[in-house]
Order: C-alpha cells, then sequence, then structure tokens
C-alpha cells in the first residue's frame, strides 16, 4: 500500500484539545476507506511566514499513513471542506523514517544528523 506524509494547519483559536481531535477525526476517516494511521504528532501553535485567512499562528499536526489513494483523495477533500482546517499538504513517500519527525526532535539531536551527512 502506497504511503504518505500529511501536514495540516488548523485555526488558532481552537483548543489543543480540539485541534488534537481534528488528527482523531481524520484519522477515523482514513480507517473507515481503508487506510491506516501508522503515527501521527501534534507540533503544536507556530507562527506562519505570512497570514492565512487573518491568521498569524496555526495549530500544526502531521500524519504518516499507509492508505490506498482513494481513501488519501477522500480524506483531503473533507480536510479542504473543514472549517477549522487553513491548509493541508500530502506527499507520498517511499518509507516512513523511524522516530520522531525533525518538528519533534531536540536541537542538539538535529545538529547530530547534519554531522552524520557531512560524512
Amino acid at each position: 500500500m502506497p504511503k504518505y506524509e500529511h501536514v495540516f494547519i488548523s485555526r488558532q483559536d481552537l483548543s489543543n484539545t480540539q485541534a488534537e481531535g481534528l488528527i482523531e477525526h481524520f484519522s477515523s476517516i482514513l480507517s473507515d476507506n481503508g487506510g491506516t494511521l501508522v503515527e501521527s504528532e501534534y507540533w503544536g501553535v507556530k507562527t506562519m511566514a505570512y497570514k492565512i485567512n487573518k491568521n498569524r499562528k496555526g495549530h500544526y499536526a502531521f500524519l504518516r499513513t499507509d492508505a490506498p489513494a482513494s481513501a488519501v483523495q477522500e480524506m483531503e477533500r473533507l480536510m479542504r471542506l473543514h472549517d477549522d482546517v487553513m491548509r493541508v499538504l500530502t506527499i507520498k513517500v517511499d518509507e516512513h523514517e523511524e522516530g520522531p519527525s525533525i518538528q519533534m526532535q531536540k536541537k542538539d539531536e538535529r545538529d547530530d544528523r547534519r554531522r552524520e551527512r557531512r560524512n
């Protein structure tokens, strides 16, 4: 089954529990259509580079999924229709990386990874 990574930004005026509830909501839509959620991460409220719908900040969430293309298309369609979701990005990947995403790693760990790549 194809592997995907999704990042979506929800409105800043949501509470943390509501933003995390969106992750559960969209993962249930994915599983209803034959896909599976491998891992999810809530990155928290972050400042954006530019305003989106008059918002300067947003709740960021990251999903790793194994799903058929039809399930991903349905989930993306419902994300785009949802009032609380401002932006969606989906990328098809060959393999999921082990461990936490780069956003969840401590700065020291990121510096170690950079040194490993140079060698």
